[in-house]
């Protein structure tokens, strides 16, 4: 399995304020450099690599989010694959300490840390990847092999609703079906709530050439996922 990291911290990027990506709250969007997975439909590829340029300094991000008190109720915490740095237990309780509301971005891929910061009462709501049906992980992160238990792990600790959280797939034509979706849906028995996002193009991509499904397959796979979960909804249409 890659693992791509180092013991330090890399602030990759830095939204200042979103309304869509941390449900019901106003906040700001972080992302850490370095990621263990290489999928081919990543918008985020840029990231993925610990050598790539820092956008701010810790020291820099922590002014902003001071200034912001009162301002933003959370911080979204992402990637990357933000549970692979060293210090993402104390960079989050800093971030805590200011009284930021916090969602993590995970693929799940770390449930040893993932267990830990819920267990020190650090994460507030957890949005973890499920990139496809269990016998097509490999392939589908780009990796040419890899382990699933860390995510079944992963998985199954968030389906004991220790917080609140949701599951998501990037949907992508050349990878994800009907037949998919049904071994998700069983995977995911009982999840609180399950996203669906179509992929989206952009300079960043690492393979061309990749399509969003249509609105009708969309649905379809919705409809195939809704037995299994308490919600099962699309984004980003």
């Amino acid at each position: 399995m890659l693992i791509v990291g180092e013991a330090r911290m890399k602030i990759a990027g830095i939204q200042r304020l979103t309304l869509l990506d941390y449900p019901g709250k106003v906040a700001c969007t972080v992302f850490l450099a370095g990621c263990n997975m290489r999928c081919v439909f990543c918008h985020n590829s840029n990231m993925l690599d610990m050598k790539c340029k820092a956008a701010v300094s810790e020291e820099e991000l922590f002014d902003f989010l001071k200034k912001r008190r009162g301002l933003l109720d959370g911080v979204c915490i992402t990637g990357g694959e933000p549970l692979l740095s060293p210090k993402i237990e104390p960079f989050i309780r800093k971030i805590r300490e200011l009284g930021f509301a916090i969602k993590l971005d995970t693929n799940g891929s770390r449930p040893d840390v993932l267990k830990a910061l819920v267990n020190e009462g650090l994460l507030d709501y957890v949005a973890m990847d499920i990139k496809n049906a269990p016998d097509r992980y490999a392939k589908t992160i780009g990796l040419d092999v890899f382990s699933i238990e860390s995510i079944r792990e992963s998985v199954a600790f968030l389906l004991r609703d220790a917080l609140d959280y949701e599951f998501r797939t990037t949907v992508v034509d050349e990878f994800h079906d009907e037949a998919a979706f049904l071994e998700i849906g069983k995977w995911i028995t009982g999840a609180r709530r399950y996203f669906l996002q179509p992929f989206l193009d952009s300079d960043f991509v690492p393979k061309k050439g990749l399509h969003a499904p249509s609105h009708d397959r969309l649905l379809r796979c919705k409809e195939v996922v809704r037995p299994f979960v308490n919600m099962v909804d699309i984004r980003g249409i």
